[in-house]
């Protein structure tokens, strides 16, 4: 794999964990640079991660996740969205849907980097047989995918307030993680 290919796959990756992080970024509404830099370091680390332990498992899991990441990563924005869609019409104190909890940020991790366990897969058809030849596609990929979540959240919280205007922000994020959702079943169906 050469250094452009490289930098290529890890903005096709990072695409998710930017729109996801446009979604937290107008439900934060405002710069609380914690949650933000959990956010971008667990998407960054599990975009990185995953590509490992597909390129591992290779021989023991390739047939099952081929056949269901596209569906465990809709099932998980799915829920969130709808839970997000919902809460967009609940008082606010009764909302349970927080950007800012740990729980929530594992959970999109987890959702946004299933393509990246399938990309780790597809490193060992390449025939890529040792670990060194990883090292520097893990690396950008975990680094593109934490710049691209960090840009996400800044555009979300600046740009939020008059999406907010027109549309429950809540709402706006939901839908957002819907059509992600979708979007992934839709690629991995219709390209099966």
């Amino acid at each position: 794999m050469t250094h452009i290919e490289a930098w290529i796959l890890a903005l096709a990756l990072a695409m998710d964990c930017f729109a996801v992080s446009i979604a937290g970024g107008i439900i934060l509404k405002k710069f609380k640079w914690r949650p933000m830099l959990l956010m971008a370091l667990f998407f960054g680390l599990f975009q990185a991660v995953n590509p490992l332990i597909g390129w591992v498992g290779t021989d023991y899991c390739r047939s099952f996740i081929e056949n269901v990441d596209h569906w465990i990563a809709f099932a998980i924005l799915l829920f969130l969205g709808v839970r997000m869609i919902k809460e967009s019409f609940e008082e606010e104190e009764s909302k349970y849907f927080n950007p800012e909890s740990l729980k929530v940020i594992l959970t999109m991790a987890l959702a946004t980097s299933i393509d990246a366990f399938a990309v780790g897969i597809s490193f060992s058809c390449m025939g890529i047989k040792e670990i060194s030849e990883l090292i520097y596609p893990l690396v950008v990929i975990g680094f593109v995918s934490f710049a691209l979540s960090i840009l996400g959240l800044v555009f979300g919280i600046t740009f939020g307030k008059q999406c907010a205007k027109r549309l429950r922000a809540e709402m706006l994020g939901g839908i957002v993680l819907i059509i992600i959702g979708v979007k992934v079943l839709f690629e991995h169906t219709i390209g099966a």
